[in-house]
């Protein structure tokens, strides 16, 4: 297994999750982004239930080129963060949660559903896709 490459890149991608149960498939996407050459910031355990959390990293947030919101239960993190950042947010539903969330399909169809500008949605657990569309965007003019 080689070494983790230099960031190659001016900008930096945030991977944010609602709760530690999400952690996993944040780090599928912060390892992929890492892998592709991109500085990322982790902000773990920042979910709507403790907004407080969320909102210590508002210099964070705003200085991103793009960030990954990846969330559970009712997938509400992607739509805060859209309605703060100015840049592109690709929000990840995940399977874990408990009560009616139906395997993550709660938090899928709530960021589907997201009245945020610039939120883009990937299938649920897909830390890969969200980690490789996060390295695209933010090599673009660089």
């Amino acid at each position: 297994m080689g070494e983790i490459p230099e960031a190659d890149t001016k900008g930096t991608i945030v991977v944010a999750t609602g709760g530690t149960s999400d952690m996993p498939v944040a780090e599928e996407a912060a390892l992929t982004a890492e892998a592709l050459g991109n500085k990322v910031i982790r902000l773990y355990d920042v979910g709507v239930a403790g907004i407080h959390r969320l909102l210590a990293h508002s210099e964070d947030i705003m200085r991103a080129r793009v960030i990954i919101a990846i969330a559970g239960m009712e997938g509400a993190l992607a739509s805060v963060i859209g309605g703060m950042a100015d840049c592109p947010v690709i929000a990840v539903p995940t399977s874990v949660g408990y009560g009616a969330s139906f395997g993550g399909l709660s938090a899928l169809l709530s960021m589907l559903n997201s009245c945020a500008s610039g939120v883009t949605v990937v299938n649920i657990n897909n830390g890969f896709g969200a980690g490789y569309t996060a390295s695209m965007i933010n090599h673009i003019g660089d």
